[in-house]
């Protein structure tokens, strides 16, 4: 957490806006978060395509 302040106070003082030192100091996180959130719901995806595909498998093949 000091890491950030650090980089944000040296992007004002250096004459960077509010702004353009927030994104700095904080784009890195939510392209973390923006990656994770990708891998999330491909996985998940994954997971319900396979899970359903069983699901219609098994319907299909009992004999009742």
């Amino acid at each position: 957490m000091k890491t950030k302040s650090v980089q944000i106070g040296l992007g004002i003082a250096l004459g960077a806006g509010l702004g353009a030192a927030l994104s700095i100091a904080l784009g890195t996180g939510i392209a973390w978060l923006a990656l994770g959130i990708a891998v999330g719901i491909a996985i998940g995806a994954a997971i319900t395509r396979t899970s359903s595909h069983k699901t219609n498998d098994r319907e299909l093949t009992t004999n009742d």
